[in-house]
């Protein structure tokens, strides 16, 4: 029998967030070793106690969570409390985790389980890469124990969603996606843009969230928020960004169309801070450092949510 692959989640839940994770529990190939927790979507209190709720939820307390930095390496950045909810999970009151969190630190967790998994760790970014950042500092070594690396983040072609050219999770702490991306020799991503071009019907959306299932209800209820919010400001499609991530990194066969570019963050702009600079024409003659996702089966990508809801 193959083992399964071992599958550490740094996050910042996040509605989205929530439906990723919900893939990954869901998936019999690969063994959710831990979840790393970054602020982002909202400050760090919320999004620890929101993995620690989703785990519940979701019948999986065995696996551990571990908070990490409050705040980005240099500079402060607004949250996304207006689309996720002030507590990140709809403002929906739900009763508080029964769980705390581990001792340990996300970054120092994140460097024990890649030597407890060298070679075999799929590690997967869903939020700001504070966590990550860190650890890199305490111990460069780290991506020679990572197997595969998937990040959600950035805007290939410039169409930013906080800015006009940056996309969330890089625009709240741009130095650490810098020194990621500077570590990586590859980093399999899945952009904002990819996003959009994987929408979710709303109409479908609803129809799966009313099965009949603990977490199929308990995500109606945290994503209503930022499902309404998205019907006013961006019509038929709800876009869940770290749900197309996960996708890609449980069942990379999904993907159709992949282009392998150099990619730098930007630091400076005064109109681009936390864009990622994707080198179409590879005019730097840098090596190619990301296999960013354009296309991926949709039939799939949506069958991968309704099993992760129960939903059929």
């Amino acid at each position: 029998m193959t083992k399964k692959i071992p599958l550490l989640i740094d996050t910042d839940p996040g509605v989205d967030d929530a439906l990723a994770l919900l893939m990954a529990f869901n998936d019999d190939r690969h063994d959710v070793v831990g979840l790393t927790i970054a602020a982002g979507n909202v400050g760090l209190r919320h999004t620890v106690r929101n993995a620690l709720k989703l785990c519940e939820v979701a019948g999986r307390d065995d696996v551990p969570v571990f908070a990490g930095t409050p705040e980005p390496l240099l500079h402060p950045a607004p949250d996304a409390g207006y689309v996720h909810g002030q507590d990140g999970f709809g403002d929906i009151g739900y009763p508080p985790p029964a769980r705390s969190a581990e001792t340990e630190h996300a970054a120092l967790a994140i460097l024990r389980l890649s030597h407890e998994h060298a070679g075999r760790l799929l590690l997967v970014a869903l939020g700001p890469l504070t966590n990550i950042a860190l650890a890199l500092k305490l111990d460069p070594t780290l991506p020679q124990r990572v197997a595969r690396f998937v990040v959600m983040g950035g805007a290939v072609t410039g169409h930013g969603n906080i800015t006009p050219a940056a996309e969330f999770n890089f625009y709240f702490d741009p130095e650490a996606a810098h020194l990621v991306f500077q570590a990586f020799g590859r980093i399999d991503l899945a952009d904002w843009e990819a996003t959009i071009a994987h929408g979710l019907h709303h109409e479908r959306v609803a129809e799966w969230l009313r099965a009949d299932s603990p977490r199929a209800r308990f995500y109606a209820g945290i994503s209503e928020k930022t499902r309404l919010w998205s019907i006013d400001r961006r019509g038929d499609h709800w876009y869940a960004a770290d749900a197309v991530a996960m996708a890609f990194a449980l069942a990379p066969e999904g993907a159709l169309e992949v282009a392998e570019r150099p990619v730098a963050i930007e630091l400076q702009g005064a109109h681009t801070r936390g864009a990622s600079v994707v080198d179409w024409r590879r005019e730097s003659g840098r090596p190619d450092s990301a296999h960013i996702l354009l296309k991926y089966d949709q039939d799939r990508f949506e069958g991968l949510i309704r099993a992760a809801l129960a939903a059929g």
